[in-house]
């Protein structure tokens, strides 16, 4: 269990002020000066020892992406870019750094564009937060008067935030739509290369990161990387927001070590699964993107990005979704797909014409209208569209079907042939019989 000298977020409920003052006292902007005098090859080193991978989803390691950036400036800014579009569902981490720890994350982002060689950092915020923007331009706005950030500011390094408020497109979430987006065009992946360390925002060196990402490096490069590295698992270190919704009896955001087993989560924060352990059907560990796994599976399962994905699966950006037996789960992976028929740009043909076909055809299958030979026709459709698109979108639709057809394929034959023998009942009330 994470103990409390070890937490990050300290103020994650929104129990204390997230004013300047209150920061402060918490530890935030505490030696930041002497921290960005260390130089950008120490705070590079001390995050990639500290073993911190990308809270946003892919677990890229943080220190190493900090790295790509080039050493020597051909006259081109180097910009730092925080990805809080927070779109994907059942995540719900983010929102509560901005709103009650924003200036973690202001310091954080200082701290990474020194290691970056960059002077600026632009926010990109989800359309629907407009509580979570106001709350951190407010934190923005006192460190501007307070001087921790500005052009001469008195950490003598210069420094400048930028809050862009983003019109409430998932695929924004993607970084190289979210800087199409930043540059004021259409959100729509761009190809690679060129990756965004050689030509990013407006044509220049950027790193995109995820919030967490940046908001805990001023801790970490406080404590050292070989604390951070202390906790949780190898290759899987650290601590870990996890959003923790469904079917349990106290849905919870909680900072905890990486690599508890889902047992241990759901028993320490949740008040354990509605009904009982016996009443498991399925989790979504990761977000909505990534494939369910069922309860045999997962209940001893340790919550990290490798085990995870072992299992056919990933941590993402634990957004834990739980499901019980009263979950109908093959409506609920179809549900999933149509907001993944919804959110695609069109720019890929596989997405822009796969999606929609997905959806209509597992729909019909909710509802057992379909034929048998029709679930491997859609597992192949899957494979198609699965990383033949510029960017993962057609992979997040891809994957939630796989892994229904993976572990329910029964269930889905079972409404098929019900509705085969009563074909005039209802099949909404059939599918929940």
């Amino acid at each position: 269990m994470l103990a409390d000298k070890d937490r990050i977020f300290t103020n994650l409920y929104g129990l204390h002020s997230p004013g300047l003052a209150e920061a402060r006292k918490r530890g935030a902007w505490d030696g930041t000066k002497f921290l960005l005098d260390m130089g950008r090859d120490w705070i590079t080193d001390e995050m990639k020892k500290s073993g911190l991978r990308g809270r946003g989803g892919a677990g890229f390691p943080t220190g190493l992406k900090w790295s790509f950036m080039p050493k020597k400036s051909d006259g081109r800014p180097s910009y730092l870019v925080i990805n809080a579009d927070e779109s994907e569902p059942g995540t719900c981490k983010d929102r509560e750094i901005l709103r009650h720890d924003p200036h973690l994350l202001i310091e954080g982002a200082m701290l990474a564009c020194c290691g970056m060689g960059a002077h600026a950092a632009y926010l990109y915020v989800r359309g629907e937060f407009i509580a979570e923007r106001e709350a951190l331009q407010a934190a923005v706005d006192e460190a501007y008067a307070a001087n921790l950030i500005g052009p001469n500011n008195i950490h003598g390094y210069p420094f400048d935030f930028y809050v862009h408020h983003g019109a409430g497109a998932y695929i924004c979430g993607e970084e190289t739509a979210l800087l199409e987006s930043l540059e004021g065009k259409k959100g729509m992946p761009r190809l690679k290369p060129p990756f965004p360390a050689n030509m990013g925002l407006y044509g220049c060196p950027t790193t995109v990161n995820n919030v967490e990402s940046i908001a805990v490096a001023g801790t970490i490069l406080r404590r050292g990387g070989a604390w951070f590295a202390g906790i949780g698992t190898p290759n899987n270190t650290g601590t870990k927001l996890f959003c923790v919704s469904g079917h349990v009896n106290k849905p919870c955001n909680v900072e905890e070590a990486m690599g508890l087993t889902f047992r241990e989560l759901i028993d320490r924060h949740c008040g354990g699964i509605r009904g009982g352990w016996d009443n498991l059907l399925a989790v979504i560990p990761g977000g909505s993107s990534v494939p369910l796994v069922p309860a045999a599976d997962i209940i001893d399962c340790v919550m990290d990005f490798d085990t995870l994905r072992n299992m056919k699966s990933g941590l993402g950006t634990a957004a834990v979704i739980v499901m019980d037996k009263s979950t109908d789960v093959v409506r609920a992976i179809a549900r999933l797909s149509y907001f993944y028929k919804h959110e695609s740009c069109g720019q890929c043909t596989p997405c822009r014409e796969g999606t929609g076909w997905m959806w209509r055809v597992i729909t019909r299958m909710a509802e057992g209208r379909a034929q048998k030979r029709e679930i491997d026709m859609l597992l192949d459709v899957t494979k198609q569209i699965e990383g033949h698109t510029i960017c993962a979108l057609g992979d997040a639709a891809a994957w939630p079907i796989q892994g229904l057809i993976r572990h329910f394929r029964g269930e889905i034959e079972r409404r098929i042939d019900n509705y085969a023998a009563n074909p005039h009942s209802d099949p909404v009330l059939m599918a929940a019989e």
